[in-house]
């Protein structure tokens, strides 16, 4: 019996939690099951973005674990997964994942899934970017990581902030070939509206 896939989803203490919110409930909607770690940075984020408790987030996962357990199940690389997104990705959570400095559950179990040759998204939040956050996002990248600034498609035409973030998880999760339903794919520019513009 085939199982059902399985996404680990890292919470971070950068702006945008209610990426991670969402990724959760949209993995519950989808059968996906999910496994979740957030930091306590993010647990604060969480407080100043929205009405929301960690134990809200954390019933939306399959599994919660805290980000001090290293002996959680996520952290071994015998333990089954498809794959982890860390919606959103901190600069300081970029940095332990590029360094192996594993000193977290949630950058040990991205360490983990890169040794296990597994996918990893990390939705690097911040800007502007200094040369660090750079060698950091080349250092993971060449570890096998792929680096997903959560930036708005325009062309899609969103029509609330909630439509652009499901736009933008949705592009995720086809990276995990998961169809969510909520892309609005590009198919050409027939049909499109075009304007150019002249430098006169």
């Amino acid at each position: 019996m085939e199982r059902r896939k399985r996404i680990v989803v890292g919470i971070s203490g950068a702006s945008g939690v209610i990426y991670g919110v969402r990724l959760l409930e949209m993995l519950r909607e989808l059968n996906v099951e999910s496994h979740l770690v957030m930091s306590r940075s993010a647990q604060m984020t969480l407080a100043y973005e929205t009405d929301l408790r960690a134990a809200d987030v954390q019933a939306l996962a399959h599994e919660h674990y805290p980000n001090a357990d290293i002996g959680a199940a996520i952290s071994s690389g015998s333990f089954r997964v498809d794959g982890m997104i860390v919606a959103p990705c901190s600069m300081k959570t970029l940095a332990e994942i590029a360094t192996g400095n594993t000193g977290s559950l949630l950058s040990r179990a991205a360490d983990v899934m890169l040794k296990e040759r597994k996918r990893v998204v990390l939705m690097a939040r911040e800007t502007p970017l200094h040369l660090g956050h750079l060698r950091n996002m080349t250092s993971v990248t060449e570890a096998g990581a792929i680096i997903y600034p959560p930036v708005p498609a325009f062309y899609a035409r969103p029509d609330s902030l909630e439509s652009m973030i499901d736009h933008t998880l949705g592009r995720v999760l086809d990276l995990f070939d998961i169809d969510t339903g909520t892309v609005k794919r590009w198919t050409g520019a027939s049909g499109h509206r075009l304007v150019s513009v002249m430098n006169g």
